[in-house]
């Protein structure tokens, strides 16, 4: 099975796309491959972010790999939090501050549109491909489920009442960017891993 580095350091990320790629290729996250690094996310482009980290972690193990960046983009916040998803209430990454700032700041508006966007980057034979997906929806206005991560307690996606985090992975993937992102990546490896793969 051909091997694939995840360029991430979040369980939950991995856990994700091995639900869509399966056992097509064998998923590895930095931690399984034995790589103990933070990658820095300095650009203001999820598509800058998604590069950096796939070369890093290419230009360390020379494998082919992929990395993705998230971003949740709220239309009354112009965009934000976008690439500082992960960091939007502070450096240290706290999902629930960054859900109360969300929350805060939408406190008066009436207009709760979002979207989630993920881009992927692929380095696959040195050569680097990115793919990207889309999830429509909402922000609500207090939290609800316990599954998921990030801001999923509180993103309703277009066609549904629940939240990501009161709904299963499968569920989830359903309408999730992360899954669109992928589908797109198995796609291409599929199409042309088998000749491109060493």
């Amino acid at each position: 099975m051909n091997k694939l580095v995840f360029a991430t350091n979040n369980q939950n990320k991995v856990d994700e796309i091995k639900t869509v790629i399966g056992d097509i290729f064998n998923v590895v996250s930095l931690k399984d491959a034995g790589i103990d690094i933070d990658i820095p996310e300095p650009y203001n482009t999820l598509e800058e972010n998604a590069t950096q980290k796939s070369r890093t972690i290419f230009n360390l193990t020379k494998e082919d790999c992929f990395s993705e960046d998230t971003g949740l983009e709220i239309e009354a916040l112009n965009g934000e939090p976008g690439v500082n998803s992960a960091r939007y209430a502070g450096a240290h990454r706290d999902f629930e501050a960054n859900i109360d700032k969300v929350l805060l700041l939408l406190k008066n508006k009436e207009n709760r549109k979002a979207r989630f966007r993920t881009v992927i980057s692929l380095i696959l034979n040195g050569h680097e491909y990115q793919f990207d997906g889309i999830c429509e929806g909402s922000i609500i206005k207090e939290k609800k489920g316990e599954g998921g991560f990030g801001y999923d307690p509180i993103f309703v996606p277009g066609g549904e009442q629940r939240t990501f985090a009161e709904m299963t992975i499968e569920e989830k993937n359903n309408f999730s960017h992360r899954k669109k992102a992928t589908d797109k990546l198995l796609g291409f490896l599929s199409l042309n891993g088998k000749k491109m793969f060493h």
